[in-house]
């Protein structure tokens, strides 16, 4: 723990607390001083001026980012029949009906993403209590509850991502892997914030968007300029 300590420390001293970065530089530095063996994940995190307490005030959503995740998803489709047949031809790794509910139930998790039809819902309605807390609940509003199941299989493997803002205001979100070139990290994040911005609700006064960081897994915050950012969208 203390050698990871050290190279914490190493990479916090490499960023100015007090400047606020271009979404390429902040990237190029992210990169530069992460320290992790493994290949870290860029996460987001973006502050909005909105209080989720309030329904007419959430923010979530989805969006397919350009050059993917980087990660290998596995999809669960719940689905029957033609629709069970597309959802297994689009590349759903696992599919079924009330058999695959009783599985999930039972405690079986082997999987990062869920979809569903929506004659499936009264089902899956049930693992509310096993999925919520996971992220893993489908929902119409992010495009996981669909009777175009074949399209959002291949949405999710390619790189499809969901948000929604935490109790705190906050966004976190990842948008590729410490591997990908800049460039295509800089198309991802402003995907994301180009989605996020849009999400906007009408009942949200003043500054919407607040403050935006970025990070690798292990690495420290680095802050963006909010303004040249949202320009750029």
């Amino acid at each position: 723990m203390a050698k990871a300590g050290k190279k914490f420390l190493v990479a916090v001293s490499a960023v100015d607390g007090n400047t606020l970065y271009g979404a390429t530089e902040a990237i190029e530095l992210a990169k530069k001083v992460a320290f992790a063996k493994f290949d870290e994940t860029l996460e987001l995190a973006v502050k909005l001026g909105v209080d989720p307490r309030h329904a007419d005030q959430m923010v979530r959503g989805s969006v397919v980012l350009p050059h993917g995740t980087g990660k290998t998803v596995r999809v669960l489709a719940f689905a029957r029949g033609d629709k069970a047949k597309d959802a297994q031809a689009a590349g759903a790794d696992v599919v079924g009906a009330e058999d695959l509910v009783a599985k999930v139930e039972g405690g079986w998790m082997e999987f990062d993403s869920v979809v569903a039809t929506p004659d499936m819902m009264v089902q899956v309605g049930k693992l509310g209590r096993v999925l919520g807390p996971r992220g893993l609940m489908p929902n119409p509003k992010v495009g996981t509850v669909t009777n175009d199941i074949a399209n959002i299989v291949k949405q999710v493997k390619s790189g499809m991502v969901e948000f929604r803002v935490e109790k705190a205001g906050i966004v976190h979100v990842g948008f590729g892997k410490k591997s990908f070139d800049v460039k295509k990290l800089v198309d991802n994040l402003k995907t994301i914030m180009d989605v996020i911005v849009k999400a906007k609700p009408t009942s949200s006064k003043g500054v919407y968007v607040r403050s935006v960081a970025i990070s690798t897994t292990m690495g420290p915050g680095i802050r963006l300029d909010v303004s040249k950012l949202i320009s750029e969208l």
